[in-house]
């Protein structure tokens, strides 16, 4: 069982799931890298500990709680729907902080890959949020603006079905359309508005 044992049967899964992943990328030693993300997203998830299907919790709390009302009809506003937010909450801390972490991850890979081609900083940052979502509280205006602003992390699967599907269909036609955007949120933005996503 080796370097297994230390880990449950989900957080098994998991690493599992993303040694394929980054297989598939190329990544050298793929096992070694998702051991490292699981081993850090095992630590922080371990400061959230919510109660299991805690979805299903804050969906029914909301029928009574005004704060939570207000907090989760700004989600809605931001496209999410009650199916995105039972999906996301009743998911374990340590997968919902793992796909974070892979996200991160994918972000820095980037960033990296930019800097190296001799791009500067702000370069690297318009390119990196031009093609990858970047999650978060929408209010959150420190960085970015308008249509740019963090995308609600609920809609997480829904991007992720949306992004697999384009780049199947037709990955230079969709690149193109990235390009179009001044961020990738602001690109979702639309796809939400559209009815596409």
């Amino acid at each position: 069982m080796g370097f297994f044992s230390k880990y449950n049967d989900k957080e098994r899964e998991l690493l599992d799931l993303y040694t394929q992943e980054f297989q598939k990328m190329g990544i050298p030693e793929p096992s070694r890298m998702a051991e490292g993300l699981l081993d850090e997203a095992i630590k922080e998830a371990k400061k959230i500990e919510l109660p299991p299907n805690a979805g299903d919790k804050i969906l029914e709390k909301e029928k009574n709680d005004e704060k939570t009302h207000q907090v989760l009809e700004k989600k809605r506003r931001e496209g999410v729907r009650d199916e995105d937010i039972k999906w996301w909450w009743n998911l374990d801390d340590v997968e919902r902080t793992m796909m974070l972490k892979v996200d991160e991850f994918h972000r820095l890979t980037l960033h990296i890959k930019c800097r190296e081609d001799g791009l500067s900083l702000e370069q690297t940052a318009e390119q990196v949020r031009k093609h990858h979502p970047i999650y978060g509280n929408p209010e959150d205006v420190a960085h970015t603006q308008g249509e740019d602003r963090p995308i609600p992390e609920e809609l997480k699967d829904r991007i992720n079905i949306y992004v697999i599907k384009r780049f199947t269909e037709n990955p230079e036609k969709f690149k193109k359309e990235m390009e179009r955007f001044s961020t990738f949120n602001a690109l979702i933005r639309k796809e939400v508005r559209s009815g596409n996503l």
